[in-house]
């Protein structure tokens, strides 16, 4: 065997031990994670922009969403936008037109999954006057979607923040409203899980709960019980 062919034999021995040892590295490796979930989110309040558009506007709310989502902002309920999801937070949204209702309704039921938060008495501070467009409603605009779903809203028996329950966590409210009806209720009315054909929707009944940096320490587990409410909704 010539000295050239000697040198071609090695080279290819050593290729081939080459890949073998790629193969068994990377037989060793853990698989890589899943992507994230994709989250769906529809809200009139300043979580994704400040008041004035600020690329750094983004809230404490939307920090923790992203930690554990994918997510996906969107402007309103229609077919084509809650396509792109099965998971859907709705925080304190404006109203939605009735088509687009008709498409939220028939999304749960095909088994896509909404969080509602529905405050019948909102007190986030908000610089823009009252009657401008952008500015949150002062209360949840029921259209008669929480009817459709055996649901009633009623305002708080009294203002100011106040302690209750969500995700297994203790928060802090600001005049939360009262769930009743139909669908499972908590003890207090805080919160409404329905079933919705093959979906879920669950309502709570404050949205001021978001605004951690006004409430401060009292509201330090706030964002954990609404991510455990998420993911509650998502195993239901």
């Amino acid at each position: 065997m010539t000295r050239a062919r000697v040198r071609a034999l090695i080279i290819a021995i050593v290729l081939v031990i080459g890949a073998a040892v790629a193969i068994a590295v990377a037989r060793r490796q853990p698989p890589a994670p899943p992507p994230p979930q994709t989250l769906l989110l529809l809200t009139s309040l300043p979580l994704i922009f400040g008041e004035d558009f600020s690329v750094d506007g983004g809230s404490p709310t939307l920090t923790a969403l992203q930690q554990r989502y994918r997510v996906v902002p969107i402007s309103v309920t229609d077919e084509a936008d809650l396509a792109k999801g099965q998971l859907l937070l709705m925080a304190h949204p404006l109203a939605q037109p009735a088509e687009d209702l008709v498409a939220l309704d028939a999304w749960v039921r095909r088994g896509g999954r909404v969080l509602l938060l529905a405050d019948p008495a909102l007190d986030w501070p908000s610089q823009r006057p009252l009657g401008d467009p952008l500015r949150p409603p002062p209360m949840f605009t029921d259209t008669g979607l929480l009817a459709h779903w055996g649901v009633r809203l009623d305002a708080p028996d009294q203002r100011g923040p106040q302690k209750r329950t969500l995700g297994g966590q203790s928060i802090q409210t600001v005049s939360p409203g009262r769930l009743a009806g139909q669908c499972e209720t908590s003890a207090d009315g805080l919160v409404a899980v329905c079933r919705v054909g093959r979906g879920r929707a669950s309502i709570i009944a404050d949205a001021d709960f978001l605004n951690v940096d006004a409430l401060g320490a009292p509201a330090q587990h706030n964002l954990d019980a609404l991510l455990a409410e998420l993911a509650e909704l998502e195993r239901r």
